[in-house]
């Protein structure tokens, strides 16, 4: 049951890293006034496209041993860690709304998966 927990958390973890790359390729001054073909295949684009796709191959091997009433409410925590990456690498607001939603997530994936 453990491998299960560890197969969910990389497939949380690689469809983190997806974001990432999906936002970095379209950011920046080159993305900004590219058109959407030439933003679709920057490398960080295609790159984190591929990481949703074995993002997706992940959860679906932890499926096999964790409910899914369980497992897709604990990749919200994706959206508290996207949420501090957002802030740091981005510049993008962290006001005391989005905080205060961060820890009701939070206290909500810690209950759920303490139920599994």
């Amino acid at each position: 049951m453990i491998a299960a927990w560890v197969t969910l958390a990389a497939a949380i973890t690689t469809s983190l890293v997806g974001q990432i790359l999906l936002k970095a390729g379209a950011s920046g001054s080159v993305a900004a006034e590219a058109g959407f073909i030439d933003q679709l295949f920057r490398w960080q684009t295609i790159l984190g496209l591929g990481c949703y796709g074995g993002a997706a191959l992940l959860y679906i091997i932890a499926l096999r041993k964790i409910p899914m009433s369980v497992a897709l409410p604990c990749t919200a925590a994706s959206y508290v860690v996207i949420a501090l990456i957002g802030w740091g690498m981005f510049g993008e607001s962290l006001g005391l709304a989005k905080i205060m939603a961060i820890g009701l997530i939070s206290a909500g994936v810690v209950l759920l998966a303490t139920t599994a």
